[in-house]
């Protein structure tokens, strides 16, 4: 049972971690096009840096943590941090999240570092389509990363879709064949008013959409295990494949939000809808020892916001989902 526990009774075991604000890709809801905003890489936390907070998380209890970006792959090294921190006495559960472009020459060596399982970022199958998203044409990539994944045994893989009424909404029965025949779980995501290209984002009720295509394709409910988080799932019949649903926006799941991020540069989220934030990296830089910077979580998490405010006041988040850490 994690220690941290915030003014609502909720304990955060669960910490996703950004090495890195850059991407090669520029999805219409993440990133503009052309944008060059990025944090200054003096400004990064070095991989000794982010293991030591991440290990002041783990022994406050956090059993959980993701590596994020922008995409995590390209930033050098990620390996041998994901090795450090598969380490930590007490980390249960060591997970990435990529676009997948980088991930046939990474995913057996990520593997072999103690990651446990992934999440990749795929909005569409249809070429056209998710060069349109991406900015892109490079779905084959994706696609041979998925099938390295495989063969480095990384099970269940998930896909991650956010799904977009004017953009992607036709492709979303294809995806769902694509999941069945594969055996991947299969998120589909509202998109979130994060940033000017989250706000101009047309989403889905995907409440509704899920329970019609669970309908459709004969699926039960399902409670996931490690790493289920804030989807609702279901499974075909002889669960080889899982469709889940993630509704930030029509069925927020706020009262059992048990996350934090920690941004490039050691900022620490309290919540991907509000500006609260603590400011770990400046702290670690300028000498704070371990018990200064294991206060600094504590009190943060103690003042976590109850809940994000996208519906009422979308406006206020100006920061880009990449400078968060997804």
């Amino acid at each position: 049972m994690s220690s941290l526990i915030d003014s609502f009774q909720r304990p955060i075991d669960y910490l996703r971690v950004s090495v890195t604000d850059r991407c090669d890709l520029r999805c219409t809801y993440c990133l503009p096009k052309g944008f060059n905003g990025f944090e200054e890489p003096a400004h990064w936390l070095q991989h000794d840096e982010m293991a030591r907070l991440v290990g002041l998380f783990v022994r406050l209890g956090v059993s959980k943590v993701r590596l994020t970006g922008g995409e995590p792959l390209l930033r050098r090294g990620v390996v041998d941090l994901a090795r450090q921190l598969a380490g930590l006495d007490g980390l249960r559960d060591l997970s990435v999240s990529s676009n997948g472009t980088q991930l046939s020459r990474h995913a057996k060596s990520l593997r072999d570092a103690g990651v446990s399982r992934l999440n990749i970022s795929l909005d569409s199958l249809d070429p056209a389509c998710f060069a349109r998203i991406t900015g892109r044409d490079c779905l084959d990539d994706v696609l041979e990363g998925l099938r390295a994944a495989r063969a480095a045994g990384f099970t269940p893989i998930k896909l991650n879709m956010v799904v977009q009424s004017d953009v992607n909404l036709t492709e979303v029965q294809r995806m769902v064949a694509f999941a069945i025949e594969q055996g991947f779980v299969l998120r589909l995501i509202e998109p979130m008013p994060v940033g000017d290209t989250g706000r101009a984002s047309q989403g889905v009720d995907l409440s509704r959409l899920g329970d019609s295509l669970a309908a459709q394709h004969g699926l039960i409910p399902h409670i996931m295990g490690q790493g289920a988080g804030p989807a609702r799932y279901w499974r075909t019949p002889d669960g080889g494949m899982s469709l889940g649903v993630i509704t930030p926006m029509s069925r927020h799941f706020c009262a059992s939000c048990n996350r934090v991020r920690l941004g490039v540069d050691g900022t620490l989220y309290l919540c991907l809808g509000q500006n609260d934030s603590v400011p770990l990296g400046e702290m670690l830089r300028a000498g704070a020892t371990d018990a200064a910077l294991t206060d600094a979580i504590v009190a943060g998490v103690a003042v976590k916001p109850e809940r994000h405010e996208f519906n009422e006041r979308p406006e206020q988040i100006v920061r880009f989902m990449s400078q968060t850490g997804g």
